[in-house]
């Protein structure tokens, strides 16, 4: 009985091929050698299991890609799930767009990133994520210019937690370090997680695609000044969270957010243009500030009001290039920030505040 079985699975292998039962060699008695393309399947519907496992995947990702800033867009209608992540890491060549997503398929060979996740390196995990979701592509990325990857899931072939609103609440461990006490483990709390993990060494930041626009465009200060930028003929040829403040108009907004796997409507990019959506702080320092916006200062009636002004505008644009300037002590000693860069106007003087996190 035991050697009918035998011609029988290799005759069906014989006739059905790879596709039909992904043996290699059948041993009898129930044992076979799986081939490496079943193996592989079987291996990545192991390691992702739930979107919020996709979502860490790609995280990962952008850290090992040397990503400083990495930005999740994600937006649900129905049963699917569109996430995009955009990150300022060292991009991909144009010939390993689709290649990356093959298994084995790794730019680690020398090296490999172990975290609380596991292993990182093996050159499984894109393929992983794309084997599980309806789609997986790079939207957009060249060496040197950071990546936009998005990512396309169905809840009913790939579950997700029912609620993706809630944010986690900060505790601390036995040996006093911050951790992630409470919340649902959904979306949000995978991207606290990991940038707690990665503190001082990269900023998540996580939002509707609207929302994260807003954020590029406030966050992201160009290398080009404006003069330069006139004489870009195609905004593609900056790296890929320049282009967003670099648009000059709603039209054009929407034309590169759309390139970079951001769908928007025009009455959005007006509103995003007008200042109308407010950018998100990175979820670290949002899970950590503290300060109290409802309370009003008291009005001092003898202080002399007059003196420099500022327009909001250049006040925004300063903010944000101290911001960037303050990542020279964040990654020297390990601090981020709570809020944005506070820039106060007075008579004779410009202070600015760097509120920083207390548990730094």
């Amino acid at each position: 009985m035991p050697g009918d079985s035998k011609d029988l699975v290799d005759f069906v292998a014989a006739m059905g091929g790879e596709r039909s039962l992904k043996v290699e060699e059948n041993y009898g008695d129930g044992f076979v050698r799986l081939r490496v393309a079943e193996a592989e399947r079987r291996q990545a519907k192991h390691d992702i299991r739930c979107v919020e496992d996709v979502v860490i995947e790609m995280l990962r990702n952008s850290r090992d890609a040397g990503a400083q800033n990495i930005f999740v867009a994600t937006t649900r209608e129905g049963n699917v799930r569109t996430t995009t992540i955009l990150d300022d890491g060292c991009g991909i060549p144009d010939d390993m767009h689709e290649r990356i997503f093959e298994a084995r398929v790794t730019s680690k060979l020398e090296s490999v990133h172990m975290d609380r996740w596991g292993i990182h390196g093996r050159g499984m995990a894109l393929y992983s994520v794309r084997e599980n979701a309806e789609s997986a592509e790079v939207v957009s990325s060249e060496p040197g210019k950071g990546s936009a990857i998005r990512v396309v899931t169905n809840a009913k072939s790939l579950g997700e937690r029912k609620d993706q609103s809630t944010w986690p609440s900060l505790g601390k461990d036995e040996d006093g370090k911050q951790t992630i006490a409470t919340g649902p483990h959904n979306i949000i709390r995978t991207c606290c997680e990991f940038a707690l993990e990665e503190r001082g060494r990269c900023a998540v930041y996580i939002g509707s695609p609207a929302e994260i626009v807003s954020t590029i465009r406030r966050r992201v200060t160009p290398s080009l000044d404006g003069s330069a930028l006139l004489f870009v003929d195609d905004l593609s040829e900056l790296p890929v969270l320049e282009r967003i403040p670099a648009a000059a108009d709603a039209g054009e907004l929407i034309q590169v957010a759309r390139s970079l796997g951001l769908e928007m409507s025009e009455r959005t990019a007006h509103r995003i243009i007008a200042g109308q959506i407010k950018p998100q702080r990175n979820v670290l320092s949002k899970m950590t500030h503290k300060s109290d916006k409802s309370i009003q200062r008291a009005v001092d009636l003898m202080r002399d009001r007059r003196g420099m002004k500022i327009s909001k505008s250049d006040v925004e644009e300063f903010s944000r290039a101290v911001e960037k300037d303050f990542r020279i002590l964040a990654d020297r000693y390990y601090l981020s920030l709570a809020d944005d860069p506070h820039i106060r106007v007075s008579k004779g003087k410009i202070v600015i505040t760097f509120d920083v996190d207390e548990a730094d």
